[in-house]
């Protein structure tokens, strides 16, 4: 849910939204509801890189705007296939190769966002007796353990430069240097967005959370979220990837007044096999009261 308010009236506004999960390999979306309290006409769209996106445009004057979303989804874990421990040369080959830079040349670049400072390019180095699974596994522990997680360190245009003078951040930020460092050893990293499960004490699950997907040769893509040192896994619900927060924004828009604005937003994230588990438990607990 998210509560935009004005000082003054909005004569004229759009907004994009991109917040639906995406149906993949590992979850399939049941049920998608997207409206706001004037009941505007959603228009739904997709964005450059395949993912839905719901853009509303009032056709009245507005002081304040409530936008209500609710999916449900079926989640499956996602299992990694193991690395030869002999593949690490097959790897750099495959990954310095001409034809595969052309074919991830998206996800090679630096951004805005995911650029070193030249004096930080060899911040954290691979280590060439690892496979490249094994080394972006110690790449994930060392950036959770590098930056501490702190809301209101950091803002959406804060660049590497000062996240590694900071060493605080939230999770987009985790994510940057992730992508940041992943690259400069020409790992094709995405910068994904999504929901993450909110009956486990994970950092940035009250919010639209960010991790990595990298692509390993003969593996494919695999996801890591450095901000709690552990792979994506059943917990993680994807919505949209992209180069960077850029891509992925959970809202842009356009708004055409003066004055202040506020916005308020909630994210929820229940899972049903945890409630069920949870009743089942109560019962036998009260069963067993019963019974003394």
């Amino acid at each position: 849910m998210t509560h935009n308010t004005y000082e003054n009236p909005v004569n004229n506004a759009l907004w994009q939204f991109l917040i639906e999960p995406k149906n993949n390999d590992s979850q399939f979306l049941e049920t998608s509801i997207f409206n706001d309290s004037y009941n505007t006409l959603v228009n739904k769209s997709i964005n450059g890189y395949g993912f839905n996106t719901f853009k509303v445009t009032p056709k009245h004057q507005i002081t304040d705007i409530i936008f209500e979303a609710e999916f449900s989804l079926i989640k499956n874990n996602i299992e990694i296939q193991s690395q030869d421990s002999k593949t690490y040369k097959k790897d750099i080959e495959e990954l310095n190769s001409d034809p595969f830079k052309i074919e991830y040349h998206s996800f090679l670049k630096d951004t805005v966002l995911t650029t070193l400072p030249s004096d930080k390019k060899n911040i954290f180095l691979f280590d060439d007796k690892k496979t490249t699974f094994e080394n972006l596994k110690a790449l994930n522990k060392w950036v959770f353990i590098f930056l501490y997680y702190t809301i209101g360190a950091t803002n959406i245009r804060t660049e590497l430069k000062d996240l590694i003078d900071y060493n605080k951040g939230v999770a987009k930020d985790f994510t940057h240097l992730f992508c940041a460092v992943a690259r400069q050893h020409n790992i094709p990293t995405r910068y994904v967005s999504g929901f993450l499960n909110q009956d486990q004490s994970y950092f940035g699950n009250s919010e639209i959370h960010s991790w990595v997907e990298c692509y390993i040769p003969n593996i494919g893509w695999v996801g890591f979220d450095p901000t709690n040192n552990m792979l994506a896994d059943f917990n993680h619900i994807k919505i949209a990837h992209g180069k960077d927060y850029n891509d992925c924004a959970s809202l842009k828009g356009i708004i055409f007044t003066v004055g202040k604005n506020t916005t308020k937003y909630t994210v929820k994230v229940t899972c049903q096999e945890y409630i069920q588990d949870k009743l089942a438990s109560l019962n036998h607990i009260s069963a067993y009261k019963k019974a003394l």
